[in-house]
């Protein structure tokens, strides 16, 4: 989907159009962005940038608090278009997804026109727009969907792969961040077609496990299945403070806020987990997290909550300046995950009061 959760808010505030339109945190908080509209890219506005610093490169933009409820509601109606055209349907958030249309329901061999035809049907039945991407891979398709934003459709046939990656700037790469780019960089790797030319050998002895898939990723090789049911991993909750805080009541009375908030989000998913991580964020950004696991599965505030402050104890924190706290509970019992759940984001609407 294209800048979703501000394009849901403009197309039901029809005043907003042609604005630039921010979701997330306040103007005056340490929250971030969720989402900017277009119109706010065009200031460098960008999702998980800091919401002050959002503030200061357009001060006219409309900052809004996100609804989750709302865009959960506004992604099921997406999921179920998506299943009319096939049972294979990978979410990956609440504005994005992979879908297998290899064997369409309608027998349409060409998922060229089964993309244009859901791209037509989102527009016509919620009035917004989504950007696909076609191509043989998961890999593929990921890169493909952002080329032509907003309401774009680009295609990568099975021919076209070894020119399409020859010049594709490794930032583009899912899994290749920016201190994976810098290593790239002193090495003279800046593209696809100049990875091609490394031994995997010397990819593995340098990046180790995940040098096997910069080798694969840079040949266009993906082998991954469209997989419908994904198991939830982890369930987390944080919150950024409107100032720094060294008072070690205050932090823990924060923790408790938080454990209450992660049983709640435990219970709506119907997971327990054995292993609590505490994420400490401090005042020089500088960031470290904690983790113990129990015999027991948990998701009950006090269990939570006594760990908690254990690793609080352990983290050194006692006297700094904390900016940011977030509890998550990982080693789950396996329940399968909501496609269209919010867990880890976290603004300061969401979390004041």
């Amino acid at each position: 989907m294209d800048a979703f959760y501000a394009s849901v808010e403009i197309r039901d505030r029809p005043d907003l159009a042609g604005q630039p339109v921010v979701v997330g945190g306040r103007p005056n908080s340490r929250g971030v962005v969720a989402a900017a509209s277009y119109e706010a890219r065009k200031y460098g506005i960008h999702s998980a940038m800091p919401s002050a610093r959002a503030y200061q490169a357009c001060p006219h933009a409309v900052f809004l608090p996100p609804d989750f409820e709302k865009y959960r509601a506004v992604s099921r109606q997406i999921q179920e278009i998506f299943r009319r055209h096939t049972e294979l349907v990978e979410p990956l958030s609440l504005d994005e997804a992979f879908l297998d249309v290899t064997r369409h329901r309608e027998g349409i061999p060409s998922a060229t026109w089964i993309a244009q035809r859901i791209k037509r049907e989102i527009r016509d039945e919620t009035a917004l727009t989504a950007s696909a991407g076609v191509a043989p891979n998961k890999f593929l398709a990921k890169i493909a969907s952002d080329e032509k934003k907003p309401d774009g459709l680009f295609v990568i046939r099975p021919q076209d792969v070894a020119a399409f990656l020859e010049h594709l700037p490794l930032a583009k790469v899912p899994g290749i961040g920016r201190a994976t780019q810098e290593a790239f960089n002193a090495m003279e790797v800046t593209t696809c077609g100049q990875l091609q030319k490394m031994p995997l050998a010397l990819l593995t002895h340098r990046f180790g496990k995940r040098g096997a898939y910069f080798y694969e990723i840079a040949r266009g090789i993906d082998e991954r299945e469209v997989k419908p049911h994904r198991t939830r991993k982890s369930v987390g909750i944080e919150d950024t403070f409107a100032e720094d805080h060294a008072d070690a009541s205050w932090l823990r009375a924060k923790l408790g806020q938080l454990a209450r908030g992660l049983e709640k989000r435990l219970q709506s998913n119907r997971v327990k987990g054995r292993t609590l991580t505490l994420k400490v964020r401090f005042a020089d950004f500088h960031t470290l997290t904690r983790s113990r696991t129990l015999s027991e599965y948990m998701d009950d505030r006090d269990v939570i909550l006594a760990c908690a402050q254990d690793l609080f104890g352990d983290s050194g924190a006692h006297g700094r300046k904390v900016r940011l706290l977030g509890l998550s509970l990982h080693n789950l019992d396996n329940a399968p995950a909501e496609p269209w759940s919010d867990d880890q984001l976290s603004f300061d609407w969401a979390e004041e009061g």
